[in-house]
């Protein structure tokens, strides 16, 4: 079995390279070119809305594809932007609705908003990371994490910005070794403890980030190391890890040895 920490190396030894065997990959190839070739005839958030190839490639390219569904919501996001401090989009915690009104202006920015580099290949390179980080999740979750990690990680402002992602406040609960149960403690609290236990500017740091999250990952296969070794555990749950290196190697564009 490889470690997760060895299949997290993999996929980030090149990630240009990585990144472009994913968008080869042919149904990623059809969802991108269309995407290019239709999001500049786009002049309005109801044509946006309406149209529901491009509408659900950007929602992905967000980390919203949870949220498709939800086009009411996304409708008040666009049509009232971020101009108003009183604007829907700001005054939710999640900063994915803020980063999606703020590609996606059509309140301030009108017919004109799906012409910027932002809104075309700016978006098309969030879905191609977003793709990258699903397929991952395939194999491993804590390779989604990790990779999630790294992405979000060189922007995070304050230690209230780890608590209101999940998944970041994930890695980093899991690399201090912070108990699972912390997370339903006072929110003042939890901000205060990380303060005492890390650096959030060392996260803008490539080399420290990265240390961060090799952590990150050995604690987690180490606790499920541990989960495996209990029999009982190990035959309810089939917890223990196991890396498929041929979808690895096919993201990076290797070859294994004798294939």
């Amino acid at each position: 079995m490889t470690s997760i920490t060895a299949s997290y190396r993999t996929l980030t030894r090149d990630i240009g390279r990585t990144m472009s065997n994913i968008s080869s990959l042919p149904e990623v190839r059809r969802e991108v070119d269309y995407f290019m070739n239709n999001i500049g005839n786009i002049k309005t958030a109801d044509e946006f809305l309406k149209n529901q190839r491009l509408y659900t490639f950007a929602m992905k390219a967000f980390g919203m594809s949870d949220l498709v569904y939800a086009k009411g919501m996304m409708k008040k996001v666009l049509n009232e932007g971020l101009d108003n401090p009183d604007a829907f989009a700001l005054n939710l915690s999640d900063q994915r609705f803020r980063e999606f009104a703020q590609v996606f202006n059509f309140k301030s920015l009108g017919s004109a908003t799906t012409s910027f580099d932002r809104a075309q290949q700016g978006t098309v390179d969030r879905f191609l990371r977003n793709t990258l980080e699903e397929r991952a999740g395939q194999t491993d979750d804590a390779l989604r994490l990790a990779l999630y990690f790294d992405r979000k990680a060189p922007g995070l402002i304050s230690e209230y910005s780890i608590l209101a992602d999940r998944a970041v406040f994930e890695v980093v609960r899991t690399s201090l070794g912070l108990p699972d149960a912390i997370a339903g403690t006072d929110i003042e609290k939890q901000a205060r403890l990380l303060a005492t236990r890390i650096n959030i500017e060392d996260f803008a740091d490539p080399a420290k980030r990265a240390a961060f999250i090799t952590r990150f990952l050995a604690m987690r296969q180490a606790k499920s190391d541990s989960s495996a070794s209990d029999p009982a555990v190990a035959t309810l749950t089939n917890s223990s890890p196991r890396i498929d290196m041929n979808t690895l190697m096919s993201l990076q564009g290797l070859k294994r040895f004798g294939s």
